[in-house]
């Protein structure tokens, strides 16, 4: 006869435990990696977090799931950042424009957590992959509702999103390699480019972009949950 056991909450506070350990442990390595640079090893993430390589091994399987989790980290940052910048209040261009500001600036806040993620991506596997994908979606959404007001085949929203955030991971590694323009012009040039190509795309439908900021177009659009 199988006993019934009562749930008496230990399984769930494992996990919030759990959770809260590997988010401390994700802080740690983007200090140290900040501070130590892209070569940064799990022996000196570990230092930096207090512990010992097995006691981080517990909570991440290897390396790459540690790169992962710090991966996240960063798109959610620049996320955070971009989201809120394009759902100011402002011109559609100057909206576009603060969106890639933040990028620009949530980037080079932590150089080297960047580029460690973008080279382990040519290197094998991709650490930024889920957070790119988390992105993606939130621009697709952003994306979709934005030429649905328009009156806009949003249909392309997806392939349009995953462009964006190929331009920005791609340019961004560039720029944070390179640094052979100031920061300023690196994300007019970028603002332009993005922005040229969002107008471009309208204008292939008949319709100025220019439009939404229009009082009888312009409705509030939401963060999607994250």
């Amino acid at each position: 006869m199988t006993r019934n056991v009562k749930d008496d909450g230990r399984s769930s506070r494992w996990d919030s435990h759990r959770e809260t350990r590997r988010a401390e442990l994700v802080a740690a390595a983007v200090r140290a990696v900040d501070s130590g640079g892209t070569d940064v090893s799990i022996a000196d993430i570990a230092a930096e977090a207090g512990v010992s390589k097995p006691v981080l091994y517990r909570y991440f399987a290897d390396k790459a799931e540690l790169h992962g989790a710090v991966g996240m980290w960063a798109a959610r940052q620049i996320l955070d950042a971009v989201v809120d910048a394009v759902l100011a209040p402002a011109p559609t261009r100057e909206r576009v424009e603060a969106g890639v500001a933040a990028y620009v600036e949530t980037i080079a806040g932590h150089p080297n957590v960047y580029l460690l993620l973008v080279r382990q991506h040519t290197g094998g596997t991709d650490p930024l992959a889920d957070g790119k994908q988390l992105i993606a979606a939130t621009f697709a959404r952003l994306l979709g509702d934005t030429f649905g007001r328009l009156g806009v085949d949003a249909a392309g929203a997806e392939p349009w999103a995953h462009s964006l955030v190929g331009i920005g991971e791609s340019a961004g590694q560039w720029w944070l390699d390179r640094r052979t323009m100031s920061r300023a012009a690196f994300t007019r040039y970028l603002s332009e480019f993005v922005w040229h190509a969002l107008e471009g795309t309208t204008a292939e439908y008949g319709v100025d972009l220019s439009a939404l900021d229009r009082p009888e177009i312009v409705t509030p659009l939401r963060k999607s949950p994250r």
